[in-house]
């Protein structure tokens, strides 16, 4: 499973999302490493350009069900990042396969 966390600098809600995605993974029991790229870096690659920060991505999937846009801008998300439950979705639907799985959480 591949887990990026994609951001630029100066967001104000990185530490949120890192800390989301960590304890989505201790949840799942997944001591799978955090891949963080700077979206602004001139070597990023370009299939992470256009995405807001902070993003997390699961195996590409954005957990949030979410495309790239055309350009870089803030994300917004209740309580400044995705929800761990929203991420732990997107981790189950990544395992299963299921490329079909609503990304959001029913409330």
């Amino acid at each position: 499973m591949k887990v990026q966390l994609l951001y630029f600098p100066g967001c104000p809600n990185i530490d949120a999302a890192r800390a989301a995605v960590r304890d989505a993974l201790a949840a799942e029991k997944l001591d799978t490493p955090i891949e963080e790229i700077d979206v602004e870096d001139p070597a990023a690659p370009e299939v992470v350009r256009g995405w807001g920060s902070p993003t997390i991505l699961i195996d590409g999937k954005d957990v949030s069900g979410h495309e790239p846009s055309a350009s870089c801008a803030c994300r917004l998300y209740a309580g400044g990042a995705p929800s761990v439950a929203s991420i732990r979705h997107r981790i189950a639907a990544a395992r299963t396969g299921d490329a079909g799985v609503r990304a959001e959480v029913p409330r």
